[in-house]
């Protein structure tokens, strides 16, 4: 349940990153979603083992 829990922030977190690079903001809030994103989804694939 959490790793699908995790899986879905992780994908709202690259749709906000994307958003937020086509509206041109500041390079250091879209590596933050990045980050924050990826760490998000290799949570969320290591809950499933």
């Amino acid at each position: 349940m959490w790793s699908l829990i995790l899986g879905v922030i992780g994908a709202f977190l690259i749709g906000g990153a994307i958003s937020l690079k086509n509206q041109k903001a500041h390079i250091s809030w879209i590596i933050a979603l990045w980050v924050l994103a990826g760490m998000s989804l290799i949570a969320a694939w290591a809950l499933t083992y």
